[in-house]
């Protein structure tokens, strides 16, 4: 007779108390069992097993509903995915909405969440951090209960410190620029402004500056928000005839930091109360920071008043990062989530989302994710398919069979005419089959007009270099990383 076991999830375990006189309460095991009872009729057995199996729950402070997880990966996905899920099924548990937090597993201090060394069994995952190394945050970041409560008074996200910004040759200015002011806020610099297309870090490091200045005065007053964040705010002073407090948070401030300012176009009304907000806090030496998708000249509707005292200070641009610095990116993004995968797949996703830093940290998250919970590795076919929209959403170039040849032979140290001339030692043999392939893959062109192009060879010719070439690849990592730039170069150029 078939047992019921395989419908319903098994107990999970619930931390035993450390001491009698702690505040945190064990949830119940019946009601653990209910929410994942829940959890399991709404996400079916393949998403429950993947997510929630090997998890405990506890309440802390009566409500603070903590889910313990085994590694960062669990974290990142259940709030991707099922928060909205674990809310409700835990409210209707409980009787009551939670907050709910996540922890490490093998949490030290109970009811707070801290850096663990989770063992990954997933196939090709796994640990790169040994004990004492760098925390998932900054240490003052995670040492300091009270600090985080003042970073989120100030609209501040603790991962986006100075820490965790990686430096490149597209931001490296604007970084130094940005520790600079967080070293004088008001003195140097004021305004500052940043400024270039979504996703590259703008926010990341005016929210690093923010933190900076708590971190170096614990007094300080800083205020972080978008434009429409403050445009809603005005609105509803407007409505409650409440200017006062409105005015007082905004202009009773040492560091003042505004987001996506192009929001302002066309509101004549917010324009000017902003216009005064800025002449206040400028005027008393107050620190300005601002960001846009665009400099300020080029902002349409905004009052030229606005965009000259936007330019009073500093502008600087964020580019989109080049190819090594994509995958200096993943790599820091890789040890925050506390796993590794192989050095192909972070050169596969740097090579192929190009544009934008969200997208790349969120294609890292996805693979990451895929290989931590099911447990299997994905081979280059199978990634492209599995981040195929992810992909498709970037901008593509116009490549052409000039271009590949000029790159192979700068790559080669060659000439162009020894690509497509009769001459066959090994160097140019080798450099001409690269140059091939790359077409193959790249331009699109018939085999037929490919041999054309590299002085009249046929067909056979360009499918024995594919195959040479895709062999090589395989089989040596240093060779792949070669043909992985000059592809990554020629789409960036």
């Amino acid at each position: 007779m078939e047992t019921d076991h395989e419908e319903h999830p098994a107990p999970l375990s619930i931390p035993a108390e450390e001491n009698e006189g702690s505040d945190m309460l064990r949830l119940q095991p019946t009601a653990w069992d209910q929410i994942c009872t829940i959890l399991l009729k709404k996400l079916g057995q393949d998403n429950f097993q993947r997510c929630f199996s090997g998890t405990t729950a506890r309440i802390a402070d009566g409500h603070r509903f903590i889910v313990n997880v085994p590694n960062p990966i669990h974290q990142l996905w259940i709030e991707s995915n099922f928060a909205g899920t674990l809310a409700d099924a835990a409210a209707e548990v409980l009787g009551t909405a939670a907050c709910i937090e996540y922890s490490i597993a093998n949490d030290s201090q109970p009811g707070f969440p801290v850096t663990a060394q989770p063992v990954l069994k997933a196939a090709r995952v796994i640990n790169t951090r040994q004990d004492g190394d760098r925390p998932l945050a900054s240490p003052h970041v995670m040492a300091d209960v009270s600090s985080s409560r003042s970073f989120a008074d100030a609209g501040l996200n603790l991962k986006f410190n100075f820490d965790s910004f990686v430096v490149g040759s597209n931001c490296s200015y604007s970084a130094a620029v940005a520790r600079a002011v967080s070293e004088k806020p008001g003195r140097i610099y004021n305004p500052l402004f940043f400024y270039g297309a979504t996703g590259l870090g703008k926010t990341h490091l005016m929210q690093a500056i923010g933190q900076e200045v708590l971190m170096r005065k614990k007094k300080a007053i800083v205020r972080y928000v978008t434009s429409e964040q403050f445009t809603n705010e005005f609105v509803e002073a407007i409505k409650k005839h409440s200017f006062t407090q409105f005015r007082q948070k905004y202009r009773k401030v040492d560091v003042l930091l505004i987001d996506d300012v192009h929001f302002f176009e066309g509101k004549d009304s917010t324009q000017e109360e902003f216009f005064h907000t800025f002449n206040e806090l400028f005027n008393n030496a107050k620190q300005i920071v601002l960001a846009s998708d665009r400099p300020p000249s080029d902002i349409k509707n905004l009052e030229s008043r606005l965009v000259s005292r936007f330019e009073w200070g500093l502008t600087t641009q964020i580019q989109t990062p080049d190819f090594e610095t994509r995958v200096a990116i993943l790599r820091r993004k890789m040890s925050d989530f506390n796993v590794a995968l192989d050095p192909w797949i972070l050169e596969f996703i740097a090579q192929r989302v190009r544009t934008n830093v969200r997208r790349l940290e969120g294609a890292l998250m996805r693979v990451a994710a895929h290989v931590s919970l099911e447990g299997t590795m994905l081979n280059e076919s199978a990634l492209a398919a599995f981040l195929h929209d992810v992909i498709d959403e970037e901008p593509t170039k116009s490549i052409t069979v000039d271009r590949v040849q000029r790159a192979v032979a700068n790559q080669y140290d060659l000439r162009v005419s020894d690509l497509t001339g009769p001459r066959r030692p090994k160097n140019i043999a080798e450099a001409r089959q690269v140059a091939m392939y790359l077409t193959r893959h790249m331009v699109k062109l018939p085999l037929i007009q490919i041999g054309e192009e590299f002085g009249g060879r046929d067909h056979g010719t360009v499918i024995h270099a594919c195959k040479v070439i895709t062999q090589r690849m395989s089989e040596t990592h240093d060779f792949r990383a070669m043909v992985d730039r000059l592809s990554a170069k020629l789409k960036e150029a």
